[in-house]
């Protein structure tokens, strides 16, 4: 029996308890809660901060449109530190303590790697934003990317040396410890070889290293006509230094993962005159790809977005159409809509979603000049 003089505040306190439960049950169903895993800190936080805008900037734009099936888009965005092994666990949060219904991440191939079984397993859809390695769609039926991937972006360099640099003797450096990178380096060096070119020399670094004189002396010592590197922004800057302060005077050019403002912030006159592959330029006159770089500068105080912003954009608001038309967010459901997709009008340019659950789209080819990057060539899928 209860003492009467503790029965008021019991049930007060008790009334008080189902009110709560009550209001944490009506915000869970006016919210659809969305996951994002990026590198938002480490070496590549560039990737990272400038995909979470694009996305924070179609999950803005999409709730204050009324938001998705009469609910508000919930983001709940994680840092994996740029660090191996860290996203992992994060997926495991995000699906079993947040309840999302999808994931958007990674841009490096190697994190969406370490995620894809996770999601597959919990039959939760992800959709990466900018992974170009093969292997990240082929974990399940599950896995999606908007970006294109890497046999086609090497193809596209390889062409584009072949055709416009008009080179025949080529040099790579490549990081081994990078899916990106040796995948990258694979599927230039194939096509490449095919149309009569040669990749002469193969020097390899870790992600990471400081001091690359030693692989870039010996390709100097190879006299290549240009040096291809398909690595990231913070080694390609320190990279492309040494390289001229080596005296290395050919052209040099790598993938999209040179994209990030701090390519010519580190590299300074070194990078200027290079060349990387791109999923996007803000010149694109485009209306879609305008109106997402007006919106763009006028939400992030007149800051241009780059590739990943646009990745990242573009891997939201197709998410959040699947969600509409699935008319759920019930995981196999919600699979099925994004694998539908076709002809989604993206600023990165019309994705279909193919068998493989890749996007075919056009990629494009820019250099840098001053400091800015400057649209040299577009090539269709």
């Amino acid at each position: 029996m209860i003492h009467p003089s503790f029965s008021r505040p019991l049930a007060a306190g008790l009334a008080a308890a189902l009110l709560s439960l009550g209001a944490c049950r009506q915000q869970a169903t006016n919210t659809i809660p969305i996951g994002e895993y990026a590198s938002m800190t480490g070496s590549e936080a560039a990737f990272g901060q400038s995909t979470h805008l694009g996305i924070q900037l179609a999950v803005e734009q999409v709730n204050a449109a009324g938001g998705v099936l009469g609910k508000q888009l919930q983001l709940i965005t994680e840092d994996n530190g740029s660090k191996q092994g860290e996203s992992a666990t994060i997926a495991q949060k995000l699906i079993s303590r947040d309840r999302a219904v999808a994931l958007l991440g990674e841009v490096a191939s190697s994190r969406s790697l370490e995620v894809a079984p996770i999601c597959q397993a919990d039959k939760v859809p992800m959709i990466s934003p900018a992974s170009t390695n093969p292997a990240v769609t082929q974990a399940g039926d599950y896995i999606f990317r908007v970006c294109f991937i890497d046999p086609f972006q090497g193809e596209v360099l390889a062409r584009f040396a072949k055709d416009t640099l008009k080179v025949r003797r080529v040099a790579s450096l490549i990081a081994v410890s990078s899916a990106y990178s040796v995948g990258l380096a694979k599927y230039f060096k194939e096509p490449f070889e095919a149309a009569g070119g040669s990749v002469v020399l193969e020097q390899k670094y870790s992600n990471g290293d400081k001091d690359f004189k030693a692989q870039l002396t010996a390709i100097n010592a190879a006299n290549v006509e240009a040096l291809f590197i398909p690595g990231y922004y913070s080694d390609v800057a320190l990279i492309c230094i040494q390289a001229r302060e080596l005296g290395l005077k050919c052209p040099i050019f790598g993938g999209d993962g040179w994209e990030a403002p701090e390519l010519t912030e580190i590299g300074g006159p070194a990078v200027d005159g290079c060349y990387y592959s791109d999923h996007f330029a803000p010149s694109d006159p485009s209306p879609t790809a305008q109106a997402f770089v007006k919106a763009f500068q006028a939400r992030f105080q007149g800051k241009v977005p780059d590739a990943m912003a646009a990745l990242g954009y573009d891997a939201a608001r197709l998410l959040a159409q699947a969600i509409q038309r699935a008319g759920t967010t019930d995981g196999p459901a919600l699979r099925d809509a994004i694998a539908a997709t076709r002809d989604f009008d993206g600023v990165t340019g019309r994705t279909t979603i193919d068998a493989e659950r890749n996007a075919s789209k056009s990629a494009v080819v820019v250099q840098v000049v001053k400091g800015q990057t400057v649209l040299v060539q577009t090539f269709p899928p």
